[in-house]
């Protein structure tokens, strides 16, 4: 039983919509960002980096810098670059970009979701960063950022989004990544009352991105609760903004690896001690992709090959094990390559599916590494069985879309 939450959403006014909604800051190259925060006086990225243009006085990731992010915030509530609505809403977000189109709906999703295991989870977190971002979300008093939940296909709330998106959008405009951005909001309550009934009859949902986010409102809402003593429930910092959206929509992408040397070995060596775990098989100069699960591509020495996982290299029973990904750092990267940990160890990188083969390739040809790894996509049931078995994810296993922009709608913590 899921539940789903209208609220009030903080939002630009339609005509600046365009100009307010931005990408994470990490996304901008630095010239980019520099020039969107000269030129644009209503980017959202003004809230974030409230020093932009002044001597720092703040360090990031203070309460002194957290208070100097409310007051911009607050500022652009003022000056009308952000209105609130009036009724609890439910807001249908449409994305489309690289010819395909995600719909799904922002809302609340509830804490104690989280806590009981409704809300599942195939991350391991931070216990840093989930203080820090609940520091963040206490002194400024809103979330900018949605994360992004999956649910199985539910026929009652696909026929609500349809009636909606046949109709004029509340925000359409493009950005300058070629991605189009459609909103519309749902305040009628029988619409509403239609969607949180379907959704009560979802036995789970999933997090796709955002587990950092998750985790730290949970930590939040803990909080608020041993001081306050009393609480309806109601109050907005029960809930966690997300993107819901169905499962079939989700795109998983490959996270490839790339290591800068062969751990001593010659290229000779290093192929012969693949073939107790893999058939090999030299494709030529050409890139190609993996084509289906445990089957890999590397590109070494200006050749690509393609490696098939032999049987008992990994155990197909185990939700983790089966993964292409550890079955690559239990076979190859740890054991031939020396890479054991792949959240320190500076000699492996990782490269999004979405950036492409030739980007891999980049790589060894043109930046000095030996050799990469191609990994074919995991699927949306290999992520659900991971969850619900509570297990966890190597790192950079996967690479999912929608990407969210922060800004389009905010969810105000202080009500």
């Amino acid at each position: 039983m899921a539940v789903i939450h209208p609220f009030k959403g903080i939002r630009p006014t339609r005509d600046k919509a365009h100009l307010v909604a931005s990408r994470a800051v990490n996304l901008y190259k630095p010239r980019i960002l520099n020039a969107k925060l000269e030129e644009n006086p209503y980017t959202f990225m003004h809230v974030i980096l409230p020093e932009f243009g002044q001597k720092a006085s703040t360090r990031p990731n203070t309460t002194e810098r957290f208070k100097l992010v409310k007051k911009s915030f607050n500022e652009f509530r003022k000056k009308g670059i952000l209105i609130q609505d009036k009724k609890d809403c439910l807001y249908i977000y449409r994305q489309q970009k690289d010819g395909f189109e995600y719909t799904g709906i922002i809302a609340g999703a509830s804490v104690d979701d989280y806590l009981n295991g409704v809300i599942k989870i195939h991350e391991q977190t931070l216990t840093k960063r989930e203080e820090v971002f609940k520091n963040y979300l206490d002194v400024c008093g809103f979330n900018a950022e949605p994360v992004l939940l999956s649910y199985a296909d539910n026929k009652t709330v696909d026929k609500v989004l349809k009636k909606y998106t046949l109709l004029r959008a509340e925000y359409e405009f493009a950005t300058t990544d070629h991605v189009t951005h459609f909103l519309w909001v749902v305040e009628d309550k029988s619409d509403i009352k239609l969607i949180s009934d379907a959704f009560l009859k979802i036995p789970a949902v999933y997090i796709a991105d955002g587990h950092h986010r998750s985790a730290s409102s949970a930590l939040l809402a803990k909080d608020k609760r041993k001081k306050l003593k009393k609480y309806s429930g109601k109050e907005m910092f029960n809930y966690c903004m997300a993107f819901f959206i169905s499962e079939s929509q989700l795109n998983i992408y490959d996270f490839n690896r790339v290591v800068k040397d062969l751990n001593g070995l010659s290229t000779s060596e290093f192929l012969k001690k693949l073939e107790d775990k893999f058939e090999i098989k030299l494709h030529g100069k050409h890139q190609i992709k993996p084509k289906k699960i445990h089957q890999f591509t590397m590109y070494l020495d200006g050749n690509w090959y393609i490696l098939n996982a032999r049987k008992g290299s990994f155990n197909p029973k185990d939700p983790v094990g089966n993964l292409d990904a550890q079955i690559l750092t239990d076979n190859i990267l740890s054991p031939i390559l020396g890479v054991h940990d792949l959240k320190t160890d500076s000699r492996i990188e990782f490269v999004g599916g979405l950036r492409g083969m030739d980007a891999l390739q980049k790589k060894v040809d043109e930046e000095k590494r030996k050799v990469a790894f191609a990994l074919f996509p995991v699927k949306v049931e290999q992520l659900k069985e991971i969850a619900d078995t509570h297990n966890i994810m190597p790192p950079k296993t996967t690479w999912i879309e929608p990407k969210l922009r922060s800004g389009l709608v905010i969810q105000g913590l202080e009500e």
